[in-house]
């Protein structure tokens, strides 16, 4: 009203909420859900003048630590306030802006708002275009801040120079527990990001979750990466889904699986490994590995035998939990195989993304919607099933609070 503007009836409604909760004695550490999807009403976006005034509103507001304006249209305005609010919030540990057309120019606002900010652990900046420019001062900013643990810079457009700058900063950050580069634009055939960050993952010892799908990361690629997963202890997480590794890039990775005891999932989906390099992977889980927990190898080109090799290791591995193999080419052994493995129990149905059901005495596949994505470092039920260990450094938020 002091300002003349327009009231957003969704940001409204929100408000009302919140005032609820503290009037009842259940507002602290509340995360501020004003994400423009996901709802069965439809409510109106989000813009950059809105959450001027609702930074102002937060600003010094002790009952709020988190803040989800996903899917809105902020933008650049947006993004200088959320640099401004980054700058006077005090309390505020979780800002989620995600889709929200901020160019390099607020990405660049918010991350030098972020040298200064001592209270932010997450932030999600995906499919925000801050391109090249906006990346750089994103790894600028790494030098400085010791606070923020979990960064997604996923389909940022980030370019080959900002790629390199965050692999060589994180040599010496010693806060961030992951990181998502999905889906740079890189051009070439040299796999030069790789080689950057299989020097990184050799120097830094506390990263958790690395993410590089669609970095164009073919068998060499993998070998650097394997190479350094031999001297890393921290990383768990590993997706290198949506790239060009094939069987002969399996080869590194069995081999590190031999002796690595750390890495409990990692995301194959989408690249080539076929048959072989599924019994590569196999034949390492039968006979050595004892710490995988989650393995997707999702449109692999891996036919029958790989697939039933795979399960066969799930007998005998009591650590390997969880598998996902749709979009495979499944025949009748690899039915029976995944249906016995659930019957027997060495599968749970919600750790595997398909379902066994029986036409004619036959036994087929049918896809269901499960998959890695309940394991990532920002979903609240892998961050919940770690909380009890003091050094997991999976949990979003407290456990009981909801996204």
């Amino acid at each position: 009203m002091e300002k003349a503007q327009k009231i957003n009836p969704f940001i409204v409604h929100i408000l009302q909420e919140v005032d609820e909760e503290i009037k009842t004695g259940l507002g602290e550490g509340i995360i501020l859900n004003i994400a423009g999807n996901n709802r069965l009403i439809p409510v109106e976006r989000v813009t950059g003048e809105d959450f001027w005034i609702l930074s102002r509103l937060l600003s010094h507001h002790v009952y709020i630590n988190g803040v989800d304006v996903r899917y809105n249209l902020i933008g650049d305005v947006g993004g200088y306030y959320a640099a401004r609010l980054l700058r006077k919030q005090l309390n505020l540990i979780y800002l989620n802006l995600m889709f929200n057309d901020i160019g390099p120019e607020g990405g660049e606002l918010i991350a030098k708002a972020l040298q200064k900010n001592t209270t932010l652990k997450y932030l999600r900046m995906t499919g925000n275009k801050i391109e090249n420019k906006g990346g750089m001062f994103f790894a600028a900013m790494l030098q400085i801040n010791s606070t923020l643990e979990k960064l997604d810079l996923g389909d940022c457009d980030l370019g080959m120079q900002s790629v390199i700058a965050f692999a060589t900063v994180l040599t010496q950050n010693q806060a961030i527990k992951g990181i998502n580069l999905n889906r740079p634009i890189l051009y070439g055939e040299q796999e030069e990001s790789t080689v950057h960050i299989g020097h990184m993952l050799k120097e830094n010892h506390c990263l958790v979750e690395l993410h590089v799908c669609k970095h164009g990361i073919k068998n060499h690629g993998i070998q650097q990466l394997c190479e350094a997963l031999h001297l890393n202890s921290s990383v768990r997480y590993l997706d290198v889904s949506c790239n060009k590794i094939t069987r002969d890039g399996m080869i590194y990775l069995a081999d590190v699986l031999k002796s690595n005891t750390t890495l409990e999932v990692i995301d194959l989906s989408f690249n080539r490994i076929e048959n072989a390099g599924a019994n590569y992977l196999s034949e390492t889980l039968t006979s050595y590995n004892r710490s995988l927990k989650a393995l997707s190898v999702v449109s692999n080109n891996i036919e029958g035998e790989g697939l039933v090799a795979l399960a066969r290791s799930m007998k005998t591995n009591p650590t390997f939990s969880n598998i996902y193999i749709w979009g495979n080419k499944f025949d009748e052994a690899t039915c029976v195989a995944y249906f016995d493995l659930i019957q027997m129990g060495h599968l749970e149905l919600a750790n595997t993304d398909v379902e066994p059901f029986v036409v004619d005495g036959r036994v087929y596949l049918a896809e269901v919607s499960n998959g890695l994505k309940k394991h990532y470092y920002w979903t609240p039920t892998y961050g919940e099933a770690y909380s009890q260990s003091p050094n997991a450094g999976f949990a979003l938020v407290p456990v009981g609070q909801h996204l």
